[in-house]
Formats: structure tokens, sequence, C-alpha cells
């Protein structure tokens, strides 16, 4: 039997984990969690749940990969519904950062209490605790910096 080339088995893992993310995702998205948001509105509030002084919203499209027009918009969709609020910058007068407001971190706490076990049952379905710290070992490594 011929060796697969690094290139072959680059592709093949490739393809490998983008089914998988696809179909945990649609295994996830099945349920009706998300409480009027959509996952990339829950991305948002999940992102800001950490960051008690808020992200400026370049920080916020690097952590839910979305473009800053993109994010821009989706932003003001959130603060239209009363979930998230601008604050001034206290770094730079400028800018402001998005913060959660008290129903924004009540809405992400009970979808997110929801959407963890949904997560938590697809990912446990075939994999065990150690394959499960395995593959978030490898997931951080894929997208750590490259340097």
């Amino acid at each position: 039997m011929a060796l697969r080339s690094n290139t072959r088995i680059a592709n093949e893992a490739w393809e490998a984990l983008f089914r998988a993310q696809a179909t945990i995702s649609r295994e996830v998205g099945v349920e009706d969690l998300w409480a009027d948001l959509v996952p990339r509105e829950y991305g948002v509030l999940y992102a800001l749940s950490s960051a008690s002084e808020g992200l400026r919203i370049t920080e916020l499209g690097e952590d839910v990969l979305l473009t800053q027009p993109g994010m821009s918009r989706l932003v003001a969709r959130l603060e239209a519904r009363g979930l998230v609020q601008r604050v001034d910058d206290p770094d730079d007068a400028r800018a402001c950062r998005i913060r959660l407001t008290e129903a924004g971190a009540d809405l992400q706490r009970r979808v997110g209490l929801v959407h963890a076990r949904h997560v938590a049952e697809a990912m446990t379905q075939n994999l065990d605790r150690q394959e499960l710290l395995q593959l978030l070992d490898l997931c951080r490594r894929l997208t750590a910096e490259i340097k």
C-alpha cells in the first residue's frame, strides 16, 4: 500500500473536521433552544458574558468570527432588543465598548445552560473524556497563532 502524502492526509483531516463541525452544529441547532436568537447572536452574548468591561466591536468580531460591518449590524440588532449597550471606552474617547445589559446577561445564562447540555450530549455520543481532552488540545493547537 502506498503511503499517503502529508497534503492528502491534511486535506482528509480538514474534511473530517469540517464534517464533524457541521454534524454537531446541525445536531445542536435542531433543538428550539435559541430563544429567538440565531447562533451568532448567542455567540456575541456568550463572548460578552466574560467581559465585564465590555469589548470593542473589533475584539468581538475576532471572537465571533465576523467582519466589522457584519458585527456592527448584529450589535445594532441586539442593542435594539435591549440585550447589549454601547458604553464609552475609558482607554479611547473615540471608541465604545459593547456590554451586556441585565436582560442580555439573563438570556445568555438561560440559553447557555440548555445549549451546554445539548453540546455535551452530542459530543459525548462517540467520544470519552480522554478523547474530548485530546480534541480540545488539537483544536487549540490548530487555532493558535502561527509564529
